[in-house]
């Protein structure tokens, strides 16, 4: 006899990890991280609750899951140039890959996974930065100070850019409220910054911190 997970022979599997985390990242996509609960994804596969927990204890277990999945090939991104260049190069995949799914840097931001994926990327980075001359203190807080960026940006990034379009109506507030002041003399550096300030070009002030940490990271392997 059956189980839910566990067909009659000759059928197709229904339930397995691989497809439990592609499924999930799909529903992510569709309907963001509050709407995925493990009743839905069950729903979505066509088993019991319960069968879920074969390979997943938790739904922590599976959003860590999901964090490793979206992590796939970010060791393995082309680099080329000096360390500056391979190190900007990694935090912009990493960005990618959490923009590539709705809600993926809150999904990553909350399950510091340790699976090969995102051990890979970071060993990656720490091993450029060492390369470079960076002690091994140095480096490992560099790899802190690029990912949390990177993850940190990207979590307001989707925030600004969510389905709903709370995030960019935000940015509308913002401008009308400073805008509002400026008739009564407040906020005159805020007045002045406004266009960036208000600005949609996410890319653009992403580029701006990446190169800010670069500089920083330049400064300190001159002082050596």
């Amino acid at each position: 006899m059956s189980s839910p997970s566990s067909p009659a022979r000759g059928r197709p599997a229904r339930l397995d990890r691989a497809r439990t985390v592609r499924t999930a990242l799909g529903l992510l996509d569709e309907s963001g991280l509050d709407a995925l609960t493990m009743r839905r994804l069950a729903d979505a596969m066509g088993v019991q609750a319960g069968a879920l927990y074969r390979y997943f204890a938790t739904k922590q277990d599976l959003l860590a899951a999901m964090s490793e999945r979206m992590a796939e090939g970010l060791a393995g991104v082309p680099g080329g140039g000096d360390w500056s260049d391979e190190t900007a190069c990694l935090a912009r995949a990493l960005r990618s890959a959490l923009l590539a799914h709705r809600d993926g840097a809150r999904v990553f931001a909350g399950t510091h996974s340790t699976g090969p994926n995102t051990l890979g990327f970071a060993d990656r980075l720490v091993g450029v930065l060492r390369a470079a001359g960076f002690g091994d203190d140095e480096a490992a807080r560099a790899l802190y100070a690029v990912a949390n960026f990177t993850v940190g940006h990207t979590l307001e990034e989707q925030a600004v850019l969510r389905p709903e379009g709370a995030g960019l109506a935000a940015l509308g507030s913002l401008r009308d409220v400073v805008a509002q002041g400026a008739d009564a003399g407040e906020y005159p550096h805020l007045i002045a910054s406004l266009p960036v300030l208000a600005s949609t070009d996410l890319t653009a002030h992403f580029e701006f911190g990446l190169r800010l940490l670069l500089d920083g990271l330049r400064a300190l392997l001159r002082e050596k």
